[in-house]
């Protein structure tokens, strides 16, 4: 009797204060809520120095979640689907998420990555500072490689049209906003990214 196999999801994100990491751990619980499916959360390497992290106040981070260092690219290869996370800078990703697409060089040679549903998810510091250029740009990493763009659209449902609070995220994937650094992923942005994980596994389980 022939086993279904377990569809694997790798959640790859960057994070300086924390923000885009709490996306990435609701979207993993959202992921890991359906049947058939697994998510994995994966940091790519820190570009900065501890010197200018401590200048920042950035948080050390944790070693739970693994470095997706570049002798571990092969990971990519054998996964069936992604959800990339980055806070913004200037209205695109932030230069450590491009320093982990500029390293995926052989890969794209090989075209290991075409075909692979991909979804994105991001923080930014203010309204109108990038919570959809971020993604626009990204996609452009994701074109390259053969990848197919998998969009949240309005999925979540009526509370996307609501004006009654501020909110991250736009159609392109779920996003929180940081504010001066304080500020924490609310209530809502949490759901959203939590159903884009949901949405995105069920997506990849229909490719069978």
């Amino acid at each position: 009797m022939e086993t279904t196999k377990t569809k694997r999801i790798m959640i790859v994100y960057y994070s300086t204060y924390g923000h885009v990491e709490a996306l990435a751990k609701s979207i993993l619980e959202g992921v890991n809520s359906v049947e058939g499916v697994k998510g994995e959360l994966w940091r790519v390497p820190e570009t900065l120095s501890e010197e200018v992290l401590k200048k920042l106040h950035a948080p050390v981070k944790g070693q739970e979640v693994p470095e997706l260092t570049y002798d571990k690219l092969s990971e990519l290869e054998s996964a069936d689907g992604f959800l990339f996370g980055t806070p913004t800078r200037f209205g695109m990703m932030a230069a450590q998420m491009k320093a982990f697409w500029d390293s995926t060089g052989g890969l794209w040679q090989k075209g290991s990555l075409v075909g692979k549903p991909s979804g994105l998810f991001w923080s930014t510091g203010s309204q109108g500072s990038g919570q959809e250029t971020t993604a626009l740009t990204f996609v452009t990493q994701l074109a390259h490689h053969g990848m197919v763009f998998v969009p949240t659209g309005y999925s979540y449902g009526p509370e996307l049209f609501s004006l009654q609070e501020i909110r991250g995220g736009s159609p392109y994937g779920s996003g929180t906003y940081a504010g001066d650094g304080t500020r924490q992923p609310s209530e809502l942005e949490v759901k959203i990214a939590k159903s884009q994980g949901v949405n995105f596994a069920k997506f990849l389980k229909r490719l069978d």
